[in-house]
């Protein structure tokens, strides 16, 4: 067999074991609160004959890397995006402190030292960005009175969109308090848990949600 006629055989064998071989695994769609922070789980499957030696994320078009929101092989990525993964198996980004310009699709895209390998998952995950959605607190318990000694938990979460715990804020009686996480933990009430609760997101003020107000008798 010539020389092109082998070329022209690999070709067409790389295209479709890469067809059949390469892909990539998205999240389904990505709903988050400006300011909040989103994870997009993510794991992708490389031809084994080929070594894969840069990964990436991009806005919309993804080709070479550019333009992209990730680059493993730059030293000025945005430090709001967070790569979490590897380049062998997961390719999981972290996006912090949304902004109205991440609403898009993002795609993943690994690059192999044989160029010809190199794949771009097409699908992508498709992230809104909500603005002001208001929190709500949601109670263990369904009144707010309770007596010395019990204990409840107040869940912060949005109506529409995740969100991530450690953007969370609690205050009661408009003082912050020290909890960050969605869930508010109170054991062994007595007097000095009265008052209105409320929750929000750290950098986004109009998430603050509705006063709970929690009494204790005794």
């Amino acid at each position: 067999m010539a020389v092109w006629d082998k070329k022209i055989l690999w070709a067409v064998m790389l295209v479709l074991t890469g067809a059949l071989g390469q892909r990539v695994n998205y999240p389904d769609p990505v709903c988050g609160v400006k300011g909040s922070t989103v994870l997009l789980p993510c794991s992708f499957t490389p031809l084994e004959s080929v070594k894969i030696i840069r990964v990436g994320w991009c806005h919309e078009i993804c080709f070479s890397l550019t333009p992209s929101v990730y680059d493993s092989k730059s030293n000025i990525n945005n430090p709001r995006y967070r790569y979490l993964g590897d380049k062998k198996r997961n390719c999981t980004l972290q996006i912090s402190d949304l902004q109205k310009e991440d609403d898009a699709t993002f795609r993943f895209r690994m690059e192999a030292d044989d160029s010809r390998a190199s794949f771009t998952g097409q699908s992508g995950v498709r992230v809104s960005v909500v603005d002001g959605d208001q929190m709500k607190i949601r109670s263990s318990r369904d009144d707010g009175e309770f007596k010395r000694g019990e204990a409840v938990t107040l869940n912060c979460s949005a109506a529409i969109c995740t969100i991530h715990q450690l953007e969370v804020t609690w205050f009661r009686d408009g003082h912050a308090l020290s909890e960050t996480g969605p869930a508010l933990h109170l054991s062994y009430l007595t007097a000095k848990h009265c008052g209105n609760y409320t929750c929000g997101l750290k950098k986004n003020k109009r998430t603050l949600s509705v006063p709970y107000s929690l009494h204790v008798e005794g």
